[in-house]
């Protein structure tokens, strides 16, 4: 599981068995987590955030989207 980026105590990474999806991030904080598709950012699914949690999270991947796609594409090739 690649961490590809830490903000706000958020962990920012993919899992390396998940090649086949189209590109997306997964985000931690405590027991909460939640995906969001990357091109374009879009919310997938998550647990144990609230919604104001959720847009707040949507906007910093929003905000190092070419980061995470770079990281994403030299780790998947």
């Amino acid at each position: 599981m690649p961490t590809v980026h830490r903000e706000k105590g958020h962990r920012f990474y993919f899992f390396s068995h998940e090649p086949n999806e189209p590109p997306h991030i997964h985000v931690d904080k405590g027991g909460a987590t939640l995906k969001a598709w990357l091109d374009p950012v879009t919310f997938a699914k998550a647990s144990g955030f609230r919604p104001r949690e959720i847009n707040a999270i949507l906007a910093m991947v929003t905000e190092h989207r070419a980061v995470l796609l770079e990281a994403w594409h030299e780790y998947f090739g």
